[in-house]
């Protein structure tokens, strides 16, 4: 790029005194705002889809860097754009990832199903940063045409499900996964910490017999444990790319080899296994490996609402609950009511995961609206996916950091518990029966006593026996680990 070019690269060109400037596309001219990158077809969509303000996530904008990138490399080597225009296009797309350029993609998801209009966006605001760089007119699409140039071999049919697998990727790897993994660390450690801590079941939130605090919180790991591996699996659907299938799958007006050529080098940008999908036909036709990975998400949310809902109703309390648990005091609980400590953080999960849950549905639902040779509701589950991702993401960082690290155990309170509980009578039935144990427990429970006066009242255990038969902490197994 010459220098006269990088000099000229912030200069405002073709703006009149209205502050504006005029676009054109296929159907006439638009006047567009003149700081702003973008060309006629984004300012129609703005005009025509003026719905709501949920705008087209920025990490998709940027994922389409890619994709473009790659697509003028190859498109160079094939001898089907000149050198300059292709090093030109590279550039933006380079200001493009880096986030250098997210002001100028202003576009609702509510807009046409196939995403052409955000694809357009990105190719105008591309074509003009790379004019602009070339010490171009804004506006004129020369040297470099949003069409011609910037989506050559490519259809909005073809980059725009590309970029939803490479945004997914992308947040998946940089987000959800780290934080999902940190949570389940957090977790196993106090598991191990607490394994040797006798405490008392409960089933349909009745006491049931004990087992260890450890072994309670080594279930809620391993639930996120599984849903990590299921995503991993959905994640691996995501490599697969319909870049090269243009309009309909059958690669019209792309180069022979591009599908092949531009997915290696997508691989070779992103440094993740991009390859081409083996059915161009499905690829666009369908949202499948998208409506996996939010089902996926789904998994995820439903882990978390078990583990949210659990953590509170151990910390319910901390007098007239169950008092197990000592969430950490992070803000007042009340407007009204002094000392008062919720637990918000599992609130707040809990609402994420609903949240996503809502989410999976509506994408389920746009995932069968495919007809024929394309499915028409795609920004909607790009939009859906990627908010998931987001805040289940944060949702797991927030709860890590500000209940799971901070909780500590009420360890009287648990002995207490323990120790009043009329399942233990569990530990006598290979001794004396079914019925005699459970004559005890009822006797204990109509009397107020406990299970050892009532047990050496019954005249079936000496005290001896009853002491040496019921002892909780040989009651949760001789493998601690849950395993």
């Amino acid at each position: 790029m010459s220098d006269k070019a990088q000099e000229n690269s912030e200069i405002p060109v073709g703006i009149d005194q209205t502050g504006e400037r005029v676009e054109f596309d296929s159907m006439g001219e638009v006047r567009v705002p003149a700081d702003r990158y973008w060309g006629a077809q984004t300012a129609r969509s703005l005009e025509h889809f003026a719905i709501g303000e949920d705008r087209m996530p920025i990490e998709l904008c940027r994922a389409y860097g890619y994709l473009k990138k790659a697509a003028a490399i190859v498109n160079e080597r094939a001898g089907l754009l000149p050198r300059e225009k292709c090093e030109a296009i590279v550039a933006a797309c380079d200001e493009l990832v880096a986030g250098e350029l997210d002001d100028h993609f202003p576009l609702r998801v509510w807009q046409t199903g196939s995403g052409t209009q955000t694809n357009m966006n990105v190719n105008e605001v591309i074509a003009n940063r790379a004019i602009q760089l070339l010490g171009g007119e804004l506006g004129s699409q020369k040297p470099v045409a949003p069409n011609d140039d910037v989506n050559k071999s490519q259809s909005s049919n073809d980059t725009f499900p590309t970029a939803m697998h490479l945004a997914a990727l992308g947040a998946l790897d940089s987000m959800l996964l780290p934080e999902m993994e940190l949570l389940a660390e957090a977790i196993e450690a106090k598991a191990q910490g607490w394994m040797d801590v006798a405490k008392i079941g409960r089933t349909h939130l009745q006491d049931a017999v004990p087992l260890s605090v450890g072994q309670e919180w080594s279930a809620w790991a391993e639930a996120l444990r599984a849903s990590i591996a299921d995503l991993g699996v959905a994640r691996e659907g995501l490599m697969e790319i319909a870049l090269g299938g243009t309009a309909v799958g059958t690669g019209l007006n792309a180069p022979e080899g591009f599908s092949e050529d531009v997915a290696k080098e997508i691989a070779r940008l992103t440094r993740l296994p991009i390859r081409t999908a083996s059915n161009k036909f499905y690829a666009q036709a369908t949202l499948d490996p998208t409506v996996r990975l939010s089902a996926g998400l789904r998994g995820v949310a439903v882990a978390l609402i078990k583990i949210a809902n659990d953590v509170r109703w151990l910390a319910s309390g901390p007098r007239c609950g169950i008092g197990e648990l000592k969430l950490p005091q992070n803000e007042p609980g009340s407007s009204i009511m002094p000392g008062k400590v919720n637990p918000t953080q599992s609130e707040a999960l809990l609402m994420v995961a609903m949240q996503v849950i809502g989410h999976d549905t509506a994408n389920a639902m746009a995932g069968s609206w495919g007809n024929l040779q394309l499915n028409a509701m795609r920004p909607v589950i790009a939009a859906n996916v990627l908010h998931s991702i987001r805040i289940l993401a944060d949702g797991c960082a927030s709860f890590r950091v500000n209940a799971i690290e901070g909780t500590e155990l009420d360890r009287d309170r648990i002995g207490h518990l323990l120790e009043q509980s009329l399942m233990l009578v569990t530990a006598l039935v290979p001794e004396i029966g079914y019925m005699a144990a459970a004559h005890i427990a009822e006797a204990a429970a109509k009397n107020g006593t406990t299970l050892r006066e009532e047990a050496i009242a019954s005249g079936k255990l000496s005290e001896e026996d009853y002491d040496r038969i019921v002892q909780p902490a040989t009651m949760i197994g001789d493998d601690l680990s849950g395993a």
